[in-house]
């Protein structure tokens, strides 16, 4: 027994000691294990969280943009004093046209006195028609009153000699009587050729083709030896005092909105200068096809209106104090005009309006609005009417 005890202390001893080789291995290998567990733990523990609050604030960030709405521009117009414009185009006319043909029998031209771009007045000669066969007319027709003349000369001393001799009985009253017939026939003969004469001239004088007002020529449709008569149509046209005009197309609604004395400014085509003129007159008719009519602008004189030029006008159309919108702001459909405005919990409502001026900046919007309005700009017809919306302010 005591050989037994010898031999089991030192094992004893030696499985509490450090130095075992099996033992202190196999401690080290759990322990691994254990680390590796626990960093295997903290890294899904970490991996887990990072998804949980990636996708919560996703979830939020989707929730959040349903509940703002869509992003639109919106602006408040308030209120400005606008110049209302129309812009035309038209043609350039003589704004009263004077056509001069021949105002008699007609004839050969012998001289032409005027070209086109002059300047004349009243009654001054345009052209002169031959007149040798007229010249000896009258010198017949002179010659003619001269002979009557004579014959009432005559029947007035007849008439003299009888009424001596009546008193003595020599000459009946019924011879008295004849005789003052003859005298007042005669000078009846003498008053008729001298009505001819008259005619004559007057005739004579008409072959002068002269002009009926003062004015400039535009056009000269004649040469010295030509045969005109009354059937040859225009020889001359004239612009009376030089004045001009254009014949501005507008639609029926522009129309509408103007009367005479409105102020214009015309540009005639490939010219920078603009000449000032006012509408003088409003056609009364509208064209049922193209649904227009014309404004009828007056323009002084200037060498450079040439009728038959094209231009444009524009003109003023009145000024009004109301809000001015882009016209991508202003809607319409089958009930009329309308906007979208923002409240004050966001919601696009629906506002019906009237509009009004159209200029280059805007439409002027005469009901509906009072300016102080949160208005939106664009994408107004993407909308729902009480839909939310994210409003931006249009200037930032």
């Amino acid at each position: 027994m005591n050989y037994d005890s010898r031999i089991d202390a030192p094992i004893a001893a030696d499985s509490d000691s450090d130095e075992n080789p099996l033992l202190a291995g196999g401690d080290e290998d759990r322990a691994s294990r254990r680390r590796l567990w626990i960093i295997g733990a903290v890294v899904v523990a970490l991996l887990v969280a990072v998804w949980f609050f990636t996708h919560r604030g996703a979830a939020g960030d989707a929730e959040q943009k349903v509940d703002k709405g869509p992003v639109v521009s919106v602006v408040t117009p308030g209120r400005t004093t606008i110049a209302g414009t129309i812009n035309a185009t038209g043609t350039l006319f003589a704004r009263r046209e004077l056509p001069v043909g021949v105002p008699g029998e007609g004839g050969q031209i012998v001289s032409v006195l005027v070209e086109p771009g002059q300047w004349v007045g009243a009654g001054q000669v345009l052209a002169v028609i031959d007149r040798s066969v007229q010249v000896q007319q009258q010198a017949s027709q002179s010659a003619q009153i001269q002979v009557a003349r004579a014959n009432a000369q005559l029947a007035q001393a007849n008439l003299d000699r009888a009424l001596k001799l009546v008193e003595r009985g020599f000459v009946s009253t019924a011879d008295i009587d004849r005789l003052t017939a003859q005298r007042d026939a005669a000078a009846a003969q003498v008053r008729v050729a001298s009505a001819t004469l008259g005619v004559l001239q007057a005739q004579t004088r008409r072959l002068n083709i002269v002009a009926p007002a003062a004015g400039l020529v535009l056009e000269r449709r004649v040469e010295p030896g030509q045969v005109v008569s009354g059937g040859s149509g225009v020889l001359f046209r004239l612009a009376k005092d030089g004045e001009m005009e254009l014949r501005a197309q507008l639609g029926e609604l522009d129309l509408a909105g103007l009367r005479a004395g409105i102020s214009a400014e015309v540009v005639p085509a490939g010219m920078d200068k603009a000449f000032s003129g006012q509408i003088w007159q409003l056609a009364p008719v509208i064209d049922p096809t193209s649904r227009q009519g014309i404004a009828r602008i007056a323009l002084a004189y200037s060498p450079e209106l040439r009728p038959g030029g094209f231009a444009t006008a524009t003109i003023t159309s009145g000024t009004i104090v109301a809000p001015l919108l882009p016209e991508s702001a202003i809607l319409s459909d089958e009930k009329g005009s309308f906007v979208y405005i923002v409240d004050k919990e966001n919601k696009a409502r629906r506002r019906a309006v009237k509009t009004g001026i159209v200029t280059g900046d805007g439409v002027a919007v005469v009901e509906g609005l009072t300016g102080n309005e949160r208005v939106v700009l664009r994408a107004g017809g993407f909308l729902q009417p009480d839909e939310t919306v994210q409003p931006r302010s249009a200037t930032n």
